[in-house]
């Protein structure tokens, strides 16, 4: 069963919720087929934004809504869409998200998946976004080639809770360590689904490719991840490991002015501010390796990147690092070991720093001073 709050109780989210969601545009994900997108096309299951509510907003054909809505069913069967997901991972879980559907939310969903490798995937056809239109036969025929029907089931048919603030909301938790690429929603027997968010860390087979080819061992798309942060005001840690190229603020990790800042600010002998504490991340590698570049990227925050940063690395057991969580990362000092030592090298634009003495790590702290927004 969904677990959904009573009404006027906000549940506090699962934590499988501060992973990656690989369906997002954010990462690549993609609608591949849809049966129905009459009044809001399925591809607003994928927007990384909340849903919004506009009042007073028509379309030619009903109701404008911020995500997935079909017409009233009339014919035998029910809906679904099939999403490919921006990165291949193990699923941790999903939220289906109704928010805003109070009297046309899908009454019962389930979720499929499957694991096709890239050079094995079926030719679908490039989907065009057409509201007010149903899937046509050539469309069901080339999608059939998925053999969706067949795929594994996470989570078996299950009522879920209409959008109301308090139980919008329904999140399924998922035991599974499979690899999976692609994800099939099944709505019964239709109405409409605001975002879709399918939580977990991408996953990468090591045992392929060039040991010593150079590799982004923080990424997402491998499995890196954040596991720790001292602020997220205006932004999560994780948005500087995506996969893409940022675009705006939006892609990068901010945090809020901290109040304890001096009010008038000084520098040391070295230029470095003097300011009390810092704000800080937690990084765990996809994968144990030798840090040989670290490139920091401030190109869109012209007013308010860091002053100034650090890099610190650290091996730790999978007990140490669910300690550590439990205790917000107030490691010992003389676990982590320096891999980039201070630096105000950030001046609003990408910087590569090569180290000079390669160091492997499995763990990762990135410290900045004066507050943060940086890709990583």
């Amino acid at each position: 069963m969904a677990d959904s709050p009573r009404e006027g109780k906000v549940a506090r989210p699962p934590d499988f919720t501060q992973l990656i969601d690989l369906a997002s545009e954010f990462v690549g994900g993609k609608i591949l087929f849809a049966t129905d997108d009459f009044f809001a096309p399925a591809e607003n299951l994928l927007k990384r934004d909340n849903p919004r509510f506009k009042e007073h907003e028509y379309t030619e054909f009903g109701k404008w809504m911020d995500g997935w809505q079909t017409r009233r069913k009339r014919i035998p069967g029910h809906d679904g869409c099939v999403v490919q997901l921006g990165i291949q991972g193990a699923i941790r879980g999903f939220d289906v998200d109704t928010s805003y559907f109070t009297g046309d939310h899908a009454p019962r969903v389930s979720i499929q998946a499957a694991n096709f490798e890239e050079d094995k995937q079926p030719e679908i056809p490039q989907r065009e976004v057409r509201t007010g239109t149903a899937a046509t036969p050539e469309e069901f025929e080339a999608i059939s080639e998925l053999k969706s029907d067949d795929w594994s089931c996470l989570v078996p048919m299950t009522e879920i809770k209409p959008g109301n603030s308090a139980s919008s909301h329904n999140y399924f938790p998922v035991n599974s360590q499979q690899r999976w690429s692609h994800i099939r929603l099944n709505i019964f027997p239709d109405g409409g689904i605001a975002p879709l968010r399918v939580y977990s860390t991408g996953q990468k087979d090591w045992t392929a490719g060039d040991p010593k080819e150079p590799l982004d061992l923080v990424t997402i798309a491998y499995g890196g991840a954040c596991v720790g942060f001292s602020s997220a005001h205006f932004g999560h840690p994780n948005n500087i490991t995506g996969v893409s190229t940022a675009k705006s603020m939006e892609d990068g990790w901010e945090t809020a002015r901290r109040l304890d800042r001096p009010l008038i600010l000084e520098n040391d002998e070295n230029g470095i501010l003097l300011v009390a504490g810092c704000e800080w991340a937690v990084f765990r590698l996809a994968h144990p390796g030798v840090i040989t570049q670290i490139e920091i990227d401030t190109k869109y925050f012209k007013g308010n990147s860091p002053e100034s940063c650090k890099v610190d690395g650290c091996i730790l057991t999978m007990q140490e690092e669910e300690n550590m969580v439990r205790q917000k990362w107030d490691l010992l000092g003389h676990k982590w070991k320096p891999l980039l030592p201070v630096t105000n090298r950030l001046k609003g634009f990408p910087s590569s720093i090569c180290l000079l003495r390669p160091r492997e790590k499995p763990m990762m702290r990135f410290s900045v001073k004066a507050g943060f927004r940086a890709n990583l």
